[in-house]
């Protein structure tokens, strides 16, 4: 995450301030670790669901308490020590704004999605670490999503760098904490009408 991780960046959001405090504790887990495996397997699972736009679905796997942000960028000189603009974000959610969020795109009203995005969530570079809280797993990974809506729009790409924390709920995961750090200060998407 640069110069801050994320629980940093939550921590200075007035609806991160009740987000999950969990910071990376060592090295990454090896591929082959069954951790790792599990973790992996829920990134891209979601992946699907969101490319299908099953929101509702998606909302369900999101823990109460989540904190959902992606800060805007900025460009810095070398070693002034922060990427990002403070307390600006493109998305600063929680668990009540992302289901507001979903129920609008079920409504009449949503023309951003309507028709709806052609999306495609591309994950790579998917790393698992432990954390300081139990039952807690950093998971960060590349995401670059493709987008084409219409006939004639030109399609958009938006990359990014994410880190989420996901929390064991019995036999699966629930997203706990998504940080997105996009790779552009300038985004060039005609909306944010869609989920990282």
């Amino acid at each position: 995450m640069n110069a801050a991780t994320g629980a940093d960046i939550s921590a200075q959001s007035v609806l991160g301030k009740h987000a999950t405090p969990s910071r990376k504790v060592g090295s990454s887990l090896p591929f082959d670790d069954s951790r790792h495996l599990e973790l992996a397997r829920w990134i891209v699972e979601e992946a699907y669901i969101l490319d299908d736009q099953r929101y509702e679905e998606w909302l369900d796997s999101l823990a109460e308490d989540i904190h959902y942000i992606m800060p805007v960028r900025v460009t810095t000189a070398l070693g002034a020590g922060y990427t990002t603009s403070p307390g600006m974000a493109h998305w600063d959610e929680n668990k009540y704004s992302l289901n507001r969020r979903v129920a609008r795109f079920l409504t009449e009203h949503a023309w951003t999605e309507d028709p709806p995005s052609r999306l495609r969530h591309y994950i790579a570079n998917v790393r698992c670490f432990l954390t300081d809280v139990e039952d807690e797993y950093i998971v960060d990974s590349a995401v670059l999503l493709f987008r084409s809506r219409g006939d004639t729009n030109a399609a958009s790409t938006i990359s990014a760098h994410r880190e989420d924390v996901l929390r064991r709920t019995g036999n699966s995961f629930e997203l706990a904490r998504r940080v997105v750090m996009v790779d552009e200060s300038v985004l060039r998407t005609q909306n944010l009408a869609i989920f990282l």
